[in-house]
C-alpha cells in the first residue's frame, strides 16, 4: 500500500453534493434547536458531577480556573467546528472534516476516536443519571436493591443517613474521619447498573422514532434545567463564605519546596512526578483535563449539519451560542458553590445537592428541585451523545471504511436507526459494567484529540483551498487554531498515565479494523486509481 493511499482527500465538490442529497436524513432543525441541542449535551454531568469531585480531588476553589482553561480551550475549537460546519454542512462532524483536509487514514483516526467521546460520553452520563435517580426515589421511599445500581463489583457501603454509597479509597478515608468504621457496615457487591441501561434504551427508541421529536424532548430538558440552575447560583450567593475560596488554590506541597529540599532537580522532578495533579498550578491543569468532559457536546452539534434548515447560518449560532452560555453558567456555578462549603466536602456523586444542604433546612425544598432538574440534565446529555455517534457510523458507511448497514435510514422517520439501535446497545453493556471514573477520562482524551484535528485542518484547508466559500470564518488564523490546539494538547498531557494506554489500545483495536475491512472497501479508493 503506498502511503500516499493513506492520505487520499474526499473532493469538496463530492462533500458539497452530498449535503444536497434527498432520500436521506431530513432537514427540520433550527438554529434554536441547534443552541438548544448544544445547551442539552454540554450542561450535565459537568455541573451536577465533575464540578464538586474535581474541586475536592485537584484544584481547590481553584476549578474556576479550570473551567477557563477548559472553556477557551473549547472556544478555539468551537470556532474551528463552526467554519467546518459551515462550509461542509453534512453529518460526519470532524470525522469528514478529516477527510477533506488530512486524508482518509486520519479520518479513520478520527472517526474511531470520536467513538471515544459520544458512545462512551453517553454511558458516563447515564451512569452519574443513575445515581440520581436512585437519590430521588429514596426520597419518594422508592427503593431500588442497591446491587442493581452500580458497575459490576463495585461495592457499595450502608452508611447511616446518607444510604448506599460507592466504596472508595477516599469514602473510606472519610468515613475514617468521621469515627466510622468500614467493616461496620453494611456491604453490596453490584452486579448491573439497571437505570443506566434503562435510559439508554428509553432515548435510543426516541431517536430512532425522529430527529424533530427528540429536539422538542431537548428543548423541554434544556429549559428544566437552566432554569434551575440559575435559581440555585441566585439564591446560592446569599450563602457564600469567602473564607472557603481561602487558599484559592490549595498548595502543592512539592510545587511549595525549594529544590535544595529534595536534593537536586532529579529528585524534585521525581517528587513532582508524584505529586503532579494534587492541587496548585499542576492541580488546576489536571481539573482542566478532567472537567473538559463537561464541555463535551458542542461539536455534537455538528452531527446534525445534514439535518439542520439553513446549516450556512444556524450552524455557527448553534455551536458557538450553546458553548458561550454553558461556560458562563459553569464559571458561576463554581464560583457559588467552592463559596457555600470547603471543596474537601464536594468528592461526592452529587455537589450540587451538598451545597443546598448548607444553606439549611430553611432551603430544603430546594433539594428535590436541584435533583429534577440534575436527572433533565443528565437526560439531555445522553440524548444529544446518543444522536451524535449514529451520525458518524452513517458518514463512515457511506464512504464504505464500515459495514452499509450502519448507513441504512429508516423509510418513515428518516434516521439512522440501525446505527442508533447499535449504538444504544453498546452504550446499553457499557453503562450497565463500567464505572464512572473510567469512563470520563476516556471520553476526555478522545474528545481533546479530536478537537486538536480539527484545529490542525482548518489551517491546512486555508493553506490548501484558499478560494473556498466560508460563510464562517475563523478569526486570527493561524493563531486562534494553534492556541486551541495547544490548550488541548496541554491537557491531554495532565491527564493519568492509564487513560492514555486505553487510548493506545483503542487505537490499535481500530487500525485493525481499517487495514482489515476499511482499506478494502474504501469508496474513495476504488474510485481513485492506482498510481504506477
Amino acid at each position: 500500500m503506498s502511503k500516499s493511499r493513506l492520505f487520499l482527500t474526499k473532493p469538496l465538490p463530492q462533500l458539497f453534493s452530498e449535503s444536497q442529497e434527498s432520500g436521506g436524513l431530513k432537514r427540520s432543525l433550527t438554529a434554536l434547536n441547534l443552541t438548544t441541542l448544544g445547551i442539552g449535551a454540554i450542561i450535565g454531568a459537568g455541573i451536577f458531577v465533575l464540578t464538586g469531585q474535581a474541586a475536592a480531588q485537584y484544584a481547590g476553589p481553584g476549578i474556576v480556573l479550570s473551567f477557563i482553561i477548559s472553556g477557551l480551550a473549547c472556544g478555539f475549537a468551537g470556532l474551528c467546528y463552526a467554519e467546518f460546519a459551515s462550509m461542509i454542512p453534512i453529518a460526519g462532524s470532524a470525522y469528514t472534516y478529516s477527510y477533506a483536509t488530512l486524508g482518509e487514514f486520519l479520518a479513520w483516526i478520527i472517526g474511531w476516536d470520536l467513538i471515544l467521546e459520544y458512545l462512551f460520553a453517553a454511558s458516563t452520563v447515564a451512569v452519574g443519571w443513575s445515581g440520581y435517580v436512585v437519590s430521588f426515589l429514596k426520597d419518594l421511599h422508592i427503593f431500588i436493591p442497591p446491587q442493581f445500581t452500580g458497575a459490576v463489583g463495585s461495592v457499595l457501603v450502608n452508611v447511616p443517613d446518607m444510604g448506599w454509597k460507592p466504596l472508595t479509597d477516599a469514602f473510606a478515608q472519610t468515613l475514617a474521619t468521621s469515627g466510622i468504621q468500614v467493616d461496620s457496615l453494611a456491604h453490596v457487591t453490584c452486579v448491573l447498573n439497571i437505570p443506566a441501561m434503562f435510559i439508554v434504551a428509553l432515548l435510543s427508541t426516541l431517536l430512532v422514532i425522529g430527529i424533530r421529536e427528540s429536539a422538542n424532548f431537548n428543548n423541554i430538558m434544556v429549559i428544566t434545567k437552566v432554569s434551575v440552575i440559575i435559581l440555585f447560583i441566585a439564591i446560592g450567593f446569599m450563602f457564600v463564605k469567602t473564607v472557603n475560596w481561602h487558599p484559592f488554590i490549595p498548595v502543592n506541597k512539592v510545587e511549595a519546596a525549594p529544590i535544595s529540599e529534595y536534593g537536586s532537580l532529579w529528585g524534585w522532578l521525581k517528587a513532582y512526578s508524584h505529586e503532579f495533579g494534587k492541587f496548585g498550578i499542576s492541580g488546576v491543569l489536571r481539573g482542566a483535563g478532567v472537567i473538559f468532559f463537561a464541555y463535551i457536546g458542542f461539536d455534537a452539534v455538528s452531527t446534525a449539519a445534514q439535518e439542520a434548515k439553513n446549516p450556512q447560518r444556524d450552524m455557527p449560532i448553534g455551536i458557538l451560542s450553546s458553548l458561550g452560555i454553558s461556560t458562563v453558567l459553569y464559571i458561576l456555578v463554581a464560583i457559588v458553590l467552592t463559596g457555600i462549603v470547603s471543596y474537601t466536602t464536594l468528592n461526592v456523586a452529587d455537589p450540587v445537592a451538598v451545597g443546598v444542604d448548607a444553606m439549611g433546612k430553611g432551603m430544603f425544598w430546594l433539594r428535590p428541585i436541584v435533583k429534577i432538574a440534575a436527572i433533565a440534565g443528565l437526560s439531555s446529555v445522553i440524548l444529544v451523545m446518543l444522536m451524535g455517534q449514529p451520525r458518524i457510523f452513517y458518514s463512515m458507511s457511506k464512504d464504505g471504511l464500515l459495514p452499509p448497514v450502519f448507513s441504512k435510514v429508516h423509510p418513515k422517520f428518516k434516521t439512522p436507526y440501525v446505527s442508533t439501535i447499535i449504538t444504544g446497545s453498546l452504550a446499553m453493556i457499557i453503562a450497565g459494567i463500567l464505572p464512572i471514573s473510567i469512563l470520563g477520562e476516556l471520553v476526555s482524551i478522545g474528545t481533546l484529540l479530536a478537537f486538536i484535528i480539527v484545529c490542525i485542518s482548518v489551517m491546512v484547508l486555508r493553506k490548501s483551498k484558499p478560494d473556498i466559500e466560508r460563510p464562517f470564518k475563523t478569526p486570527w488564523v493561524p493563531l486562534v487554531p494553534i492556541l486551541g490546539a495547544s490548550i488541548c494538547f496541554l491537557q491531554m498531557v495532565s491527564l493519568p498515565l492509564d487513560t492514555w494506554l486505553r487510548l493506545i489500545v483503542w487505537m490499535i483495536i481500530g487500525f485493525a479494523i481499517y487495514f482489515f475491512y476499511g482499506v478494502k472497501h474504501s469508496k474513495i479508493r476504488q474510485n481513485t486509481p492506482r498510481e504506477e
